[in-house]
């Protein structure tokens, strides 16, 4: 299997298990706890996570095909960027109310938004 399929394939498996981890903890353990307004936050890092995961395991399907393509190869990297930037800062925000997290929320969005069009761009490119 080619180096990036493998890669992104198991970024994509390992964030979809850490998904499903965060998500019960948020449920039985935060749910309780944070202020709806702080879980509201947590949810959309959550969402944004698992979306991207399953992203991160698509380009790895790709990947396996088109192992030469540089797109795929960017857009696994933006979106593994995206990922950690987005909803990192939106969890760390979510748990400890610091405001300045957000600041480094919209480069993560960024980083997302240029993984997805990567991915139509090597999708295109593919015979």
């Amino acid at each position: 299997m080619p180096i990036a399929a493998k890669l992104f394939l198991t970024l994509g498996s390992i964030g979809m298990a850490l998904a499903i981890a965060l998500g019960a903890f948020g449920a039985h353990t935060l749910k309780p706890t944070l202020a709806p307004e702080r879980l509201a936050v947590y949810e959309t890092a959550l969402n944004y996570h698992v979306y991207h995961a399953l992203g991160l395991l698509a380009i790895g399907l790709l990947a396996a095909h088109r192992p030469e393509s540089g797109a795929l190869r960017w857009a696994g990297l933006l979106m593994t960027t995206g990922v950690l930037l987005f909803s990192g800062s939106l969890y760390a925000l979510s748990l400890s109310g610091v405001r300045a997290l957000g600041a480094i929320t919209p480069i993560g969005g960024l980083a997302l938004l240029a993984a997805w069009l990567l991915l139509a761009v090597a999708v295109l490119r593919m015979h």
